[in-house]
């Protein structure tokens, strides 16, 4: 279960980047690629909790945004954007990408989580509304 969990979040990070250049991947699943999907995964149904709860939303830079100022919540926000930034990171390095793209690879990821946030999930959009 846990490598198809890890395949199918590959797929949807592979898939969604796509810059100007070409299509971008994580090319080598180092243990701290795997370390940060697999913390993800381990905290993801917590997380689609919070998010149906409306005590976090998906923010139009590719990271969660704590909107309830619980302290758990606060700290699963924090571990999620530490693993989804170092995801990001990987994917520019191992794709010899400028550090100054890393914006880009952020706002792509930021479409996908609105694209595929359930029905209720707080969303920003790219102006900075939340819906």
């Amino acid at each position: 279960m846990k490598k198809i969990w890890t395949g199918c979040l590959m797929a949807v990070l592979v898939s969604s980047v796509a810059l100007a250049q070409g299509a971008y991947d994580i090319k080598e699943m180092t243990p701290a690629v795997k370390s940060a999907l697999e913390s993800r995964k381990a905290r993801f149904t917590e997380l689609k909790a919070l998010k149906a709860q409306g005590s976090v939303g998906e923010n139009n830079r590719g990271y969660v945004q704590a909107l309830s100022d619980a302290a758990e919540v606060k700290a699963l926000v924090k571990a999620e954007n530490v693993d989804r930034k170092f995801v990001y990171e990987a994917i520019i390095e191992q794709n010899g990408l400028d550090a100054g793209v890393l914006e880009t690879v952020e706002k792509v990821f930021a479409r996908v989580q609105r694209e595929k946030a359930g029905g209720g999930e707080k969303v920003q959009d790219e102006a900075g509304g939340w819906n």
